[in-house]
């Protein structure tokens, strides 16, 4: 019982780790380096973009991920093995399963084949000393331990919780269909991107003797099945009702790393300062600016300085360090529709309101652009939906402390998204931190987020059908792709509330939402969804891998190395185009030399256990 609640505390190594969400996100059409990610760091070198800086076996996020995952898959062995002569129930020990298969998941579509064998026999507890590894091939992987664990686990699993947060059956289908799904993609490799280790045969054979359409329709029909019977979980009605911190936990909610501001023993982190690493939840860091420099004036005949947006522990703002930044595209394409679809307004920050009042200044008006007067809770600085004609970013009169620009008559700063840059960005609304204990003031907003990472949601069934079934998969009446894609788009439609207003919003536009879908649904159309539905959440990477576009332009007209972004300084309003290098081999983290060194093996077997091209 201890082993299995280790797994779930595990959860807080990856989900919610900055180092792992950036290794997720960084280098995709999603995500970029920031200001305060440059000099050859680690954010370059997983954004490809910088010649001859790319990741290394020491210069990679990915060790996040190697480090915090197979300590507890032998942990989750132990269960598995011993568990039932110690008296624990089937279902319990399906936990310990799914724990097990949902990190060799992970692995495996992040550096290819992976040991099975800690050193005591494949999918055995591992009690041995030795210091040698052998890496099993891709397929081994899926067929001898992902697969038939997460099968045990669909069958064993109760379709309600034991405790809140404990997976079920429907999180099982989820991610037996999923494996499916990227296993398909994996067997058929349209665009021959290698593995590793290399497997025998070619084109790819599985071992268990199916191609890759009999993958594509198990994943479609486990997906509908979880659809079709989903047990306590279901839709949200609303995308803001999805992401809005005061509703954390709900039902769509399927699998989370937890936290808790009640207590600092079982958050098992500070409540007032972060210092970066794990358990915390702390990935909202990253692509958040430096916003408390925005200053405004205190005087209304001269120009005062006083920082008008203090750090907050509110969902709009939190801890910045800038490491991170979105591409212009991400506004002008993927968001492109910032009117019907309500995903714009729940996943940024556009709007950077006056706090002074939290901040305890003595002050009950200040002023800002134009030298006009604002008040508490007043727009200092907005991020406009689109590119305007008159804005003036000279800064000569109007002292905007981080280069935003003054339209006539307006009493807020303004950048257009064609001025977004790697310093000022609209900031990650959908992950910023909640505290109930901020008394009217700031908070903590030093503190890691209190708040749970979602790791799988129920909508996603809904998008695993649609690429499994754009992929050939026979479908059920009234479930097709469009259909399917059409339910999250419905959903999308429909408003509750305005971030940008900063007040309620009721609104349907689902039948204009699903009058703008395609006739044919593409993959590439499906990636655009993902994007918006789960934008900056760590699903990127894997999302471009799977589907074999990473690093790839034109491809049925979707770019996804080619993007644009101005430069570091606050006055680089002009946008620079970017071009990423990513070669097939690169479609695979390198193994953390920590592990390399740590092996007792000939120099060349530890060449060999490296993945080519690191």
């Amino acid at each position: 019982m201890g082993g299995i609640t280790a797994l779930y505390a595990s959860l807080r190594n990856i989900y919610g780790n900055a180092y792992y969400w950036n290794m997720c996100q960084c280098g995709t059409d999603e995500t970029t380096w920031g200001q305060s990610g440059g000099s050859g760091s680690n954010f370059q070198a997983q954004d490809y973009s910088v010649p001859g800086v790319h990741p290394t076996p020491t210069l990679s996020d990915a060790g996040q991920l190697w480090g915090n995952t197979f300590p507890y898959i032998n942990t989750a062995s132990g269960v598995i093995q011993y568990g039932t002569a110690a008296g624990v129930s089937p279902s319990l020990i399906a936990e310990a399963r799914f724990f097990r298969a949902l990190d060799y998941f992970l692995l495996v579509q992040t550096f290819g084949g992976v040991p099975l064998d800690l050193g005591s026999g494949r999918l055995k507890f591992n009690t041995s000393t030795s210091r040698g590894s052998v890496r099993d091939s891709v397929s081994i992987v899926y067929t001898k331990g992902i697969f038939p664990d997460l099968d045990s686990a669909v069958a064993e699993l109760p379709t309600t919780r034991r405790a809140i947060g404990a997976v079920t059956k429907q999180v099982a289908q989820l991610f037996l269909a999923k494996a499916y799904l990227t296993y398909g993609w994996w067997l058929e490799n349209p665009n021959n991107i290698p593995s590793y280790p290399v497997e025998a045969g070619s084109p790819r054979t599985d071992p268990d003797g199916h191609n890759p359409a009999w993958y594509y329709q198990k994943a479609y029909d486990i997906a509908l099945s979880a659809i079709q019977n989903p047990g306590i979980y279901g839709l949200q009605p609303t995308f803001y009702d999805v992401n809005v911190a005061t509703n954390d936990y709900n039902n769509e909610c399927m699998l989370y790393s937890d936290h808790t501001q009640q207590s600092t023993q079982y958050n098992v982190s500070s409540m007032t300062y972060g210092s970066g690493g794990t358990p915390d939840n702390w990935s909202g860091w990253f692509q958040t600016w430096s916003y408390p420099t925005i200053t405004s004036s205190s005087s209304g005949s001269s120009w005062t300085s006083v920082y008008s947006v203090q750090r907050e522990s509110a969902q709009w703002g939190g801890r910045p360090w800038v490491r991170n930044a979105p591409p212009i595209e991400v506004f002008t394409n993927t968001f492109s529709d910032k009117t019907d679809d309500s995903r714009y307004d729940g996943t940024f920050t556009t709007v950077y309101r006056c706090n002074m009042k939290e901040a305890g200044l003595p002050n009950t008006t200040l002023y800002n652009a134009n030298h006009m007067p604002i008040g508490e809770d007043s727009a200092v600085l907005t991020f406009l939906n689109n590119d305007t004609t008159g804005i003036d970013y000279s800064n000569s009169v109007y002292k905007s402390s981080v280069g935003a620009g003054v339209l006539p008559g307006r009493s807020d700063y303004v950048i257009a998204p064609s001025a977004f840059n790697r310093i000022v960005y609209p900031g990650l609304w959908k992950l910023g931190p909640y505290r109930t204990d901020n008394n009217g003031g700031l908070g903590n907003p030093n503190a890691g987020s209190t708040r749970p990472y979602t790791g799988a949601k129920f909508s996603e069934l809904y998008f695993i059908a649609a690429e499994a079934a754009v992929k050939g998969a026979a479908t059920q009446a009234g479930y097709d792709a469009r259909s399917l894609i059409n339910v999250i788009r419905a959903r999308a439609g429909k408003w509750k509330y305005s971030n940008a207003n900063n007040a309620p919003y009721v609104a349907d536009y689902s039948a204009q939402m699903v009058a703008a879908t395609p006739a044919t649904i593409t993959i590439g159309y499906i990636l655009a969804e993902r994007s918006r539905e789960y934008y900056g959440e760590g699903y990127r990477f894997y999302d471009l891998v799977r589907t074999q576009r990473f690093g790839m332009d034109n491809q049925e007209g979707y770019n996804y190395a080619t993007y644009s972004i101005g430069g570091v300084a606050y006055s680089n309003h002009t946008p620079v185009t970017n071009v990423r290098t990513i070669t097939p081999q690169l479609y695979l983290q390198p193994i953390p030399q920590g592990q390399i060194d740590a092996m007792q093996m000939s120099d060349a077997a530890k060449k060999a256990y490296q993945n080519p091209g690191y």
